[in-house]
C-alpha cells in the first residue's frame, strides 16, 4: 500500500535506503525524505550513511539525492523574511489531542465525495515521549475516476528552524525531477510548497506523487501526499492524475483541523547547528575545477555539499562534493588496506563503478586528513544521477579529482 503512516516518513524512508546501500544506492528513496529535514538528521544520515554502505558514492548520493535541498523550483511570489522568524509566537488556534480514529474520519471529511478504503491512523502520543510517530492518516481514494493513495502527516517544526526554510523551497531538478512546484504564501503567513512529481525519478512507471507541504509561521507542519495509483509503490497506475489539483492539496494542507492536532504536540528540539556551515563548497569547487570546462550548471549557495555540471565538449557530466569535519569515527568504514596513506596522515581511496542509471559510470575519491577532516569527490558520466550516460567515462580524470579533493582550499575558511 501507500508509505505506513505509523512511520515517520522521513525515518522509514532512511531506512529502506540504508537497507539498500549494499548493493547500490537507491535515489528512488529520496523523494520523500528531501523535502524539508533538519540539519540534525541530515547530520546523522550522512554518518549512518557512510558506514552502511562503506563508500563515499552513498554519502554523496544520499546528500545529493536526499537531503539537500537547492531552489529549483518557480514561485508564485518571495518568501518574506517573516515567514521564517525566530521569534515564537504562540499559536493562536486551540489544541486538541486525536484518536487514531479520529485522524483518519479527519481526513475523510476533508476530501471530495467519494469511496474510502484501506483507512490507516496514528492518532497523538502522549506529549512527555518524543520517540512515536507523528499524528498521521492514510487511506486509499475513489471520486469514480480510479483509486488513489492519500496521506497526511501532522508535526511541529521549529520557527525560523531548517526544516521551516527548506519546506518553503523547490527541490533542485539535478536529484528531483519533477513537471511543476510552486511556493506560495498564504493570507495567514503559512508558506506552502506544492511538488507535482513521481514517485521515481527515472520514470520506470508511470506512478504520480503529488504533494503540498505546509509550514506555519507558528511551526505548524502539515504535509498531504497523494499518487495516482492504490500505493506508492508495487500498485498498477489507475487515473493520469492523482485527485487533488494543486489547489485542493493546498486548502487540504490548509485546514484549521490540522493545525488544532499539531498544537497538543510537543514544542520541537532547538535545531542543532550543523558542523561545517562555515564552509563554502560551491565556491571552492568551481574554483579548483580544471580548465577547459564549461558549467552548464551548479548548485545555488554554499556549504559542505555542492555540484556542478561541466561540459568539455563531448557531453555532460556531474561533479559533487562533500566536505565534512570531525569524520574520524567513521574512518574505519571508508578506507582499508587498499587506501593510498600521504606522509602527512591524509588517507585517499578511489573508487571506480557503475552509476545510479543503466551504463551510467560513478567515479569517486575519498579524502580524510589525519584530524578527520574529510573531502570526497564523485564525478558521473552523465548531467544528472537519474538519467543515461551522455559520454562514456566522466569529464574529470582520477588524477584531476585527487589534485581537487587534497587541495588546502576547503579548509582555508575553517
Amino acid at each position: 500500500m501507500f508509505a505506513d503512516q505509523h512511520e515517520d516518513p522521513f525515518e522509514e524512508r532512511l531506512a529502506a535506503a540504508l537497507h539498500e546501500t549494499g548493493g547500490g544506492f537507491d535515489t528512488d528513496r529520496t523523494a520523500l525524505a528531501a523535502r524539508g529535514e533538519a540539519h540534525g538528521r541530515r547530520t546523522r544520515f550522512v554518518r549512518r550513511a557512510a558506514v552502511a554502505g562503506g563508500t563515499a558514492g552513498v554519502v554523496l548520493a544520499c546528500l545529493g539525492g536526499a537531503l539537500v535541498l537547492r531552489p529549483g523550483g518557480t514561485a508564485t511570489e518571495a518568501v518574506p523574511s517573516s515567514v521564517t522568524a525566530s521569534a515564537k509566537p504562540k499559536p493562536s488556534i486551540t489544541a486538541r489531542l486525536a484518536t487514531d480514529e479520529e485522524m483518519i474520519e479527519t481526513l475523510k471529511n476533508l476530501l471530495p465525495q467519494g469511496d474510502f478504503s484501506e483507512e490507516r491512523g496514528q492518532g497523538t502520543q502522549p506529549a512527555d515521549d518524543r520517540k512515536v510517530p507523528a499524528p498521521s492518516a492514510g487511506l486509499v481514494f475513489d471520486d469514480g475516476d480510479g483509486a488513489a493513495a492519500i496521506g497526511v502527516t501532522v508535526g511541529r517544526v521549529q520557527p525560523g528552524g531548517t526544516v521551516a526554510r527548506q519546506a518553503a523551497q523547490c527541490p533542485d531538478r539535478v536529484y528531483i525531477p519533477y513537471d511543476a512546484c510552486r511556493t506560495s504564501r498564504l493570507a495567514d503567513g503559512s508558506v506552502v510548497t506544492v511538488l507535482q512529481g513521481y514517485e521515481y525519478p527515472d520514470r520506470r512507471a508511470d506512478t504520480k506523487f503529488w504533494s503540498a507541504e505546509l509550514v506555519t509561521p507558528t511551526g505548524q507542519h502539515i504535509t498531504v501526499s497523494e499518487w495516482n495509483a492504490a500505493a506508492e509503490k508495487d500498485k498498477p497506475v489507475t487515473r493520469t492524475d492523482p485527485p487533488l489539483n494543486p489547489a485542493e492539496l493546498t486548502r487540504l494542507a490548509a485546514a484549521k483541523e490540522w493545525r488544532t492536532i499539531a498544537n497538543a504536540l510537543p514544542e520541537p528540539l532547538p535545531e542543532p547547528e550543523l558542523p561545517g556551515s562555515d564552509l563554502h563548497a560551491r565556491t571552492d569547487l568551481l574554483a579548483l575545477l580544471p580548465k577547459g570546462l564549461k558549467v552548464t550548471d551548479k548548485s545555488s549557495d554554499d556549504g559542505d555539499f555542492a555540484y556542478a555540471v561541466v561540459d568539455d565538449g563531448k557531453g555532460r557530466s556531474m561533479v559533487q562534493v562533500n566536505v565534512q569535519p570531525d569524520m574520524l569515527d567513521v574512518a574505519g568504514d571508508l578506507f582499508d588496506s587498499s587506501s593510498e596513506t600521504l606522509p602527512d596522515g591524509t588517507r585517499v581511496a578511489v573508487k571506480q563503478g557503475p552509476g545510479d542509471r543503466g551504463d551510467q559510470v560513478m567515479w569517486t575519491v575519498d579524502t580524510m586528513r589525519a584530524d578527520g577532516r574529510r573531502v570526497v569527490i564523485s564525478a558521473f558520466n552523465a548531467g544528472t544521477q537519474n538519467e543515461t550516460a551522455t559520454r562514456e567515462t566522466p569529464a574529470l580524470t582520477i588524477a584531476q579529482m585527487r589534485k581537487m579533493a587534497l587541495d588546502a582550499r576547503w579548509w582555508s575558511g575553517s
